[in-house]
């Protein structure tokens, strides 16, 4: 018999983490910020993506990787505030 399963990666627990939703709490711990900051940016448009449903904020961890990753500078002078 043919066997048509689909092979899970090696690194599927990983890509669970990274993908599974945390709450707006976690999520602030997660970039060292507090609550409030990470409501503000929100509200700007500045913070990482998130997720809404109802009064519920979720964050993806991958979201906030990425995020953070697009603000790193190797330099104060390769630096351009926005």
């Amino acid at each position: 018999m043919l066997n048509t399963a689909t092979p899970t990666p090696a690194n599927a627990p990983a890509m669970d983490y990274l993908d599974g939703f945390i709450e707006e709490r976690t999520a602030a711990d997660f970039l060292c910020q507090s609550v409030r900051t990470i409501q503000k940016w929100r509200v700007t448009g500045y913070g990482p993506k998130f997720y809404k449903s109802g009064r519920s904020v979720r964050y993806r961890r991958r979201d906030l990787l990425t995020w953070a990753d697009n603000r790193r500078h190797g330099s104060t002078s390769s630096y351009n505030a926005a």
